[in-house]
């Protein structure tokens, strides 16, 4: 399973879910330390802002950090959760799980897996650069983007809350999910 949370989220997450794997997408500023329960080595940190194109003094989600967070997923060994989580649990973390599910699930119809991370967590609004830049990748075409485009906005809220999405649709699960 994948799990998505904003950051207030993390501490009750890691307890009650066991992730052995965590990756936050936080700004520079507010990047956290690792948190009990997780191994440093199991703990993607990426330091980028909210944001789809370039502003001052801001970073935002570079090529290079989603190249890492494509080869963190895919060394992780699926035997417990992963969480990922930003600030609010909308964007940036949506999009990482999204990206994972893409990685994880190499041909299956992209628009499938952006309307699964839609369906288990209906405020899910993941940053378009990311999932640009992941396109560009995993080698999708286009169709990445086109997928997260067609979902449209997400419920609106400020915050928001811990969910779940399964590593693989439906039709293409294994006794290892």
């Amino acid at each position: 399973m994948i799990y998505v949370s904003p950051l207030s989220a993390v501490p009750d997450a890691i307890r009650e879910v066991k992730p052995s794997h965590l990756v936050s997408l936080l700004d520079p500023d507010t990047m956290i330390d690792t948190p009990q329960g997780i191994l440093p080595t199991q703990h993607l940190r990426l330091g980028v802002n909210d944001i789809a194109e370039e502003i001052d003094d801001l970073v935002p989600p570079g090529v290079e950090h989603v190249a890492e967070l494509i080869a963190f997923v895919q060394a992780w060994d699926r035997k417990s959760p992963l969480l990922v989580h930003c600030w609010a649990g909308i964007s940036r973390s949506t999009a990482a799980a999204f990206i994972a599910l893409c990685a994880l699930n190499e041909g299956h119809p992209e628009d499938e897996l952006a309307r699964l991370v839609r369906a288990c967590g209906s405020h899910a609004h993941p940053n378009r650069l990311m999932v640009r830049h992941a396109d560009s990748l995993l080698k999708r075409e286009g169709r990445m983007s086109a997928a997260v485009e067609a979902l449209g906005p997400g419920r609106a809220c400020w915050e928001g809350e811990l969910f779940s999405i399964p590593l693989r649709p439906a039709a293409l699960r294994t006794s290892r999910d």
